[in-house]
């Protein structure tokens, strides 16, 4: 189905036959397309404050400025995906746009806190259905020497059904990262 056209330019006549694009062109092209996710941030910071859809209360603010010493300090905040990745994907399971808003707006109140004491800060909102592998790629991206994990009070029977964050990013970071890295929960 390839047809010839001519196409007139001036005073010449010249004929255009487009040829048939090969499946490897395809590939290439696919390869070669912009990533449709961020790259992970990678700033060098001492302490990582992180929350799974939690508010940051100052105390976490005053305790990852005195862990800090004055280096910077990064918050990232995690938009829940609900639901298991076993079965077919469902738009209701994925954060809301106003999820989405309050959490930035959650981060964004943090790094004002942090920069109004003095201390240099980077945020990040990222959504995952796997909140503690996130937490630790972060903290491996950032190099970060303490995590602050923000949780809220919960009964112990919730505790055990949907686990508890600052006990599984601990087991996480002890598996990726060789060096010290102390995991901290803070109560909300």
């Amino acid at each position: 189905m390839l047809a010839e056209a001519e196409v007139e330019t001036g005073a010449e006549t010249a004929v255009a036959v487009p040829t048939p694009r090969s499946p490897m062109a395809r590939l290439r092209r696919r390869r070669q397309a912009k990533s449709k996710f961020d790259v992970q941030p990678s700033q060098s910071s001492a302490v990582l404050i992180a929350t799974v859809g939690t508010p940051i209360p100052a105390s976490v603010i005053r305790q990852a400025v005195k862990l800090s010493g004055g280096d910077p300090v990064a918050v990232i905040s995690i938009a829940r995906i609900y639901g298991s990745s076993f079965g077919l994907p469902n738009p209701g399971l994925l954060p809301t746009r106003s999820e989405m808003v309050e959490q930035r707006a959650m981060v964004n109140n943090a790094i004002d806190r942090l920069e109004r004491v003095g201390v240099e800060a980077w945020g990040q909102v990222a959504s995952t259905r796997r909140f503690a592998k996130t937490i630790t790629l972060a903290a491996q991206a950032r190099g970060v020497s303490h995590v602050l994990v923000v949780t809220p009070e919960t009964p112990r029977w919730r505790k055990f059904v949907e686990g508890d964050v600052a006990h599984d990013v601990s087991r996480k970071i002890s598996h990726k990262i060789s060096r010290k890295v102390t995991v901290e929960s803070v109560p909300a």
